[in-house]
């Protein structure tokens, strides 16, 4: 299953774990998981991926002109602004990859500048390519310093013919001078603006900004875990915490009562609405809003929650929310982590009085990287008067 020792190894900075067999990587994992998750409770063996290659279903390059005027597409280096060239990389899509390359190709005959930072001049500054891994259709941003894309159908048929399987293609307009990859506004040049993709048996519609996970087979296993974890049953009203675009409450929705996502960016509000509707699901509501406060009001109502499930950013929780939590009182939690740092930390919190862990399952969602994600179930502490 080894493949050669990337090249750009060193100077990336992308993979911390290459060099090392797969079977070696999630003994690590397993061991850091375990040496957090230390006092909470027993740690199940980490759910490995089949194939840990090229798993990115989202790829971003970002581009440069060299000193000798050559254009370049790939990464910034570890801790710089310096861009690694890249073609090709063992965990990315290798479509997306190409691509990328063949835009990088076009650039030349179109006489289309790259942008550079330091004089906040040229045009293009980054492509992102998003893939659907069981739709098979692809995304392609093109970020634009400005709206103005000189001979943009042109460059779009000259990108098709190279590429058929291409189904939009999207100008994302970045007017600030900032190292943040997308722009707020989306011009569609091709197709739909948006791809669709099929997770746990529901199709979801991805847009150029929404959250979406990168690693789809192992996000399949990721979320079946959960559920199987939090034995969900039709009489559930369930609560999605930090829904983005409502993936892990329309696979609750199915076995369940009554399903509410709540979500602070709008856009991803408006990306499950329709994905709820896609989907013919009747059982699930979205609110946008902060999941703490509509907790506490729900607490106040007096209303009922037998679950919560939430997948906080890296960052986890703050202690708002999980003051909220407490307060609402469900039966049980069920809590994702993509950092399971900020889970530990936060675990204390729910710990100390009223919430104990009854399962912690480690899932390797990026192979080569030293991240991890991190399923634990809380059931509420049964108090003896």
């Amino acid at each position: 299953m080894n493949k050669e020792i990337c090249p750009l190894a060193k100077k990336c900075g992308g993979c911390d774990y290459q060099g090392m067999s797969y079977e070696q990587q999630l003994k690590e994992k397993e061991q850091s998981v375990r040496k957090l998750m230390k006092g909470f409770g027993e740690v199940l063996p980490i759910i490995g991926a089949q194939n840990p290659y090229h798993y990115r279903n989202k790829v971003h390059a970002v581009f440069a002109r060299q000193k000798n005027g050559e254009i370049v597409s790939g990464v910034y280096q570890e801790g710089s602004h310096r861009v690694v060239p890249v073609n090709a990389c063992q965990i990315e899509n290798e479509k997306a990859d190409e691509i990328i390359v063949s835009v990088r190709k076009l650039l030349k005959s179109f006489k289309i500048k790259v942008y550079d930072e330091d004089t906040d001049y040229g045009l293009l500054r980054h492509v992102m390519v998003r893939t659907g891994y069981v739709s098979g259709q692809i995304m392609v941003v093109l970020v634009v310093r400005s709206p103005i894309f000189p001979s943009k159908n042109n460059f779009v048929k000259a990108l098709l013919k190279l590429h058929p399987e291409i189904t939009t293609v999207v100008l994302n307009v970045n007017e600030r001078r900032t190292s943040m990859v997308l722009g707020d506004r989306n011009i569609t040049i091709y197709g739909k603006g948006y791809i669709e993709d099929t997770l746990c048996g529901c199709i979801f519609r991805i847009s150029p900004t929404s959250f979406y996970q990168i690693n789809p087979v192992q996000t399949e296993r990721l979320y079946k875990t959960a559920m199987m974890l939090a034995r969900l049953n039709k009489r559930n009203v369930v609560i999605d915490a930090y829904c983005g675009i409502g993936t892990i409450g329309m696979v609750a929705a199915k076995t369940v009562k009554e399903v509410i996502g709540i979500e602070l960016n709008a856009e991803a509000v408006r990306d499950a609405i329709a994905n709820a509707k896609r989907n013919q699901m009747d059982n699930i509501r979205f609110v946008q809003g902060d999941a703490g406060m509509f907790m506490e009001g729900m607490a106040d109502r007096e209303e009922n929650v037998d679950v919560v499930f939430m997948d906080p950013p890296r960052s986890g929780s703050d202690e708002a929310f999980l003051r909220s939590l407490l307060i609402l009182a469900p039966q049980k939690i069920v809590y994702i982590s993509c950092n399971p740092e900020t889970q530990a930390r936060d675990l204390k919190v729910l710990c100390k009085k009223d919430y104990q862990v009854e399962a912690i399952q480690p899932v390797d969602m990026f192979p080569f990287t030293k991240h991890c994600e991190n399923i634990v179930l809380l059931s509420r502490k049964i108090k003896n008067f």
